[in-house]
């Protein structure tokens, strides 16, 4: 593990607005590094250009600081980090722990990959993806909310894609380098990437990198028990009421605002969070609908 003073960090993509889903995660990652009086780091994960909205990154920003979010260092774009991304890859590369693959996603069998590629010469002029050898056992671990997390048997065998043909890196490799050059201590974020954190210790190991903690929220569901998300159009935050928001938030985290601090400012409200947070509080679900505020509570 990631010796060393706390450091935490959100990592929202900018393919548009807050929504609950996104401060309820954003809250829980900011309360966790300020009860370890460690650092709170705001990077945006812009390396998917499709899902890029012009504007967004910067209207994210602007809603953490009406939500009293205050980041502790300079703002990173991963974007920015290409050469690094590039450098890791070539570096799995040359020690025959990545391979260059042509294959398409129609070739995968049951969304796994059968390794077609890997005793292939394929050259680096043809358009193609890198992908990351299979570990040779499964990457069970504990993570602070959902407990031990064991991924589906033969997952871990699977060659996975760090490199997209687009020449564009792809998100594990892209978090795992991130993460490890900003000195993360501990990741918090939501269920929906749990699945996805045995392939990025796997990934770590791979680069000789120490790995964070991990602790997977329960996802904001909508009343059909479905994921809020930017792609199904949730509804973006109100940054003018950010009191209103924080109480939401706080209120799905199970750390309900006392009455008399509903319609506080937010330094007040984050002073009186801060002071009362514990992450055990946090029911293990994988998703939740919200309780209060005309929701009600249903786990997934």
């Amino acid at each position: 593990m990631v010796e060393g003073p706390y450091v935490g960090r959100f990592a929202p993509s900018p393919s548009g607005a807050l929504h609950l889903g996104s401060v309820v995660a954003a809250l829980a990652s900011f309360l966790q590094a300020r009860a370890h009086g460690g650092e709170w780091l705001v990077r945006i994960d812009d390396i998917d250009p499709p899902r890029t909205r012009a504007g967004a990154a910067d209207a994210i920003l602007r809603s953490l600081e009406r939500l009293g979010l205050e980041w502790s260092r300079s703002v990173t774009f991963q974007s920015h980090a290409r050469a690094q991304h590039l450098s890791a890859c070539q570096w799995l590369l040359d020690r025959e722990l990545a391979f260059r693959c042509i294959c398409s996603r129609r070739q995968l069998v049951n969304q796994h990959y059968a390794g077609t590629c890997r005793a292939r010469h394929i050259l680096a002029t043809v358009r193609h993806a890198v992908r990351a050898i299979g570990a040779s056992a499964e990457f069970e671990f504990t993570d602070a909310v959902q407990g031990r997390y064991s991924p589906p048997s033969g997952t871990a065998a699977d060659a996975f894609v760090i490199w997209r043909a687009e020449d564009l890196p792809a998100y594990h490799l892209a978090t795992v380098v991130d993460d490890a050059a900003a000195g993360v201590t501990e990741v918090v974020r939501g269920a929906d990437l749990l699945e996805s954190t045995p392939r990025q210790l796997h990934l770590q190991k791979l680069l000789a990198l120490s790995s964070p903690r991990y602790a997977h929220l329960p996802l904001v569901l909508d009343p059909n028990g479905l994921k809020l998300s930017k792609q199904r159009a949730a509804e973006p935050i109100d940054v003018a009421a950010p009191a209103h928001t924080l109480a939401r938030a706080l209120s799905f985290l199970r750390h309900p605002l006392p009455p008399t601090l509903c319609a506080a400012p937010s330094p007040e409200i984050i002073a009186w969070a801060a002071n009362a947070w514990r992450l055990e509080k946090i029911p293990r679900a994988r998703g939740l609908t919200e309780i209060g505020f005309g929701g009600h509570q249903r786990g997934a």
